[in-house]
């Protein structure tokens, strides 16, 4: 993976640029007016990183080319900060100061909920196995400015972490996290989601494991959370409960670590 910037080599985003490839064991190269294309064919990389101006987009040949946004988690923080109610909230019984590990980060969306939601004395930790993704991520949150100051502190608070959430959640002491929190990619495409397609070329696809969620339950203090489409087998076959609140294609199985219903 190499991380470049846009045409406009300004300054402020090659030291940005040359400081994320530091950072992250990255190889940093210079635009100096190549296409992308050319700068993935010169370099063998598979995955080329974009630093932009607030900004930051991943793509690589043959691959879909992604933004950094908070799409859906921007919609839903705003509907929480109203006062409204939001499934995998009340799923996994947060409240504010709540700690969470979110074992499949994705883009973020998720996790930005949680935030917004434990405040100031929270704590979220996100977890993705796709170095870039995890690249992606790290970069995108630290970086995005929405028109939302209490968003664009909660994207901040974040903390990435590249680690697959199986050998994660081993390092952790027993009931040492209030919440943990799995959406791991649908057993079964949900053809009509935008944001998960293009998603699907750079994260890790792989079925979550028993052995993981008994690691999960060892560590939680409250709930284990798993997201998946409404009457997957997957929520039988892990030991999750689905709370019957609604009929939206996607649900919330979890299980009770406190037993509190």
């Amino acid at each position: 993976m190499i991380i470049t910037t846009g045409e406009a080599e300004a300054p402020t985003l090659v030291e940005r640029a040359r400081s994320l490839a530091q950072e992250t064991g990255c190889r940093y190269v210079a635009r100096e007016g190549r296409s992308l294309k050319r700068l993935a064919q010169m370099t063998g990389a598979e995955h080329v990183l974009v630093v932009l101006e607030g900004r930051v987009r991943l793509g690589g040949p043959g691959r879909s080319v992604m933004e950094f946004h908070p799409s859906m988690g921007f919609i839903r923080l705003k509907r929480v900060l109203n006062g409204n109610s939001d499934p995998m909230l009340e799923a996994a019984r947060m409240e504010e100061g709540d700690s969470v590990l979110d074992c499949t980060a994705g883009l973020g969306a998720d996790s930005l909920v949680f935030s917004v939601k434990g405040g100031k004395s929270g704590s979220i930790t996100a977890l993705e196995s796709s170095f870039p993704l995890y690249v992606f991520l790290k970069e995108g949150l630290r970086t995005y400015e929405s028109n939302m100051q209490v968003c664009n502190d909660a994207m901040r608070r974040i903390d990435v972490k590249h680690a697959h959430h199986r050998d994660y959640l081993k390092t952790l002491p027993d009931k040492s996290v209030d919440i943990v929190y799995f959406d791991p990619m649908f057993r079964e495409p949900m053809n009509e989601s935008a944001s998960i397609n293009p998603l699907r070329s750079y994260a890790n696809n792989e079925a979550l494991d028993e052995q993981s969620v008994r690691e999960a339950v060892r560590v939680a203090r409250k709930t284990v959370v798993l997201k998946e489409k409404r009457g997957s087998r997957e929520f039988s076959r892990l030991g999750f409960t689905v709370p019957e609140r609604s009929q939206s294609k996607i649900a919330y199985g979890v299980i009770s670590i406190d037993r509190k219903a």
